[in-house]
């Protein structure tokens, strides 16, 4: 009684496992194919991300002492390593607090001019299929928060890469409702051949945005909502209208 009956159960026991093994299969097989839609569009792609500002020139900094230069080198690096998981191949203007002009170059404005022309020279160099520059905003007055997203209203496919990273960076952030915007003064923007887009992650000179913008957790936010909004660019999606 007790070997049939522990037969019984070591059988059922069996069949358990052999039914659980199935689900999670069948699982995986079904995942499978979203996982490699979400990585496609990237694989093979060229993107450039430029941090902005570095060595000399710190850019905006908040009132206690939070430097633009410093943060806008994070959120790229992060927004750099989801790309390259996604099969893209990225090209940073610069790795660490440098700028790119040359080091006998002394006066600021003079470093200024030049590193952004050498930036702009990498980008034409390369040929990358998308340009992102990265910055962080700053006014006198401290109640203008949210990030935004720039482009260069010469090009389609600029405002079409702005308005996809837009959409995610209102999506995933869920804190700014700023919309794409077209500029025709900034020099990156101008002066690069490709689809180029620059993002505002923030205001330094909001005290709240500021200290957010400081953590590495809402730095990584940010990066996987811009990268989110390239993901989408590539997909093939049709980008959203927004009223400007």
């Amino acid at each position: 009684m007790q070997v049939t009956f522990g037969y019984k159960l070591l059988r059922y026991i069996s069949w358990v496992i052999f039914g659980i093994s199935i689900a999670l299969f069948t699982y995986v097989e079904m995942a499978q194919p979203v996982w490699s839609a979400n990585k496609i569009p990237l694989i093979g792609k060229v993107i450039v991300i430029d941090p902005g500002h570095g060595g000399p020139d710190g850019g905006a900094v908040s009132k206690y002492g939070i430097i633009e230069k410093e943060i806008t080198l994070k959120i790229s690096s992060y927004l750099r390593d989801y790309l390259v998981q996604s099969g893209a191949k990225v090209v940073m203007t610069r790795e660490k607090d440098m700028d790119l002009a040359d080091s006998e170059t002394n006066r600021l404005s003079k470093r200024k001019t030049q590193d952004l022309i050498r930036r702009i020279q990498l980008v034409k160099k390369i040929k990358p299929d998308t340009f992102i520059s990265i910055h962080l905003n700053a006014y006198p007055s401290a109640v203008w928060n949210g990030a935004q997203t720039f482009y260069y209203p010469v090009r389609d496919e600029n405002k079409k890469l702005a308005t996809f990273i837009q959409s995610s960076l209102i999506k995933y952030l869920g804190n700014t409702t700023r919309v794409p915007k077209p500029i025709h003064n900034v020099f990156v923007l101008k002066q690069s051949p490709v689809p180029t887009a620059l993002v505002e992650a923030g205001f330094l000179s909001n005290h709240q945005e500021a200290m957010l913008l400081s953590t590495s957790s809402y730095q990584e936010k940010i990066a996987a909502a811009i990268y989110y909004g390239i993901l989408d660019y590539y997909s093939g999606k049709k980008a959203l209208e927004f009223a400007l």
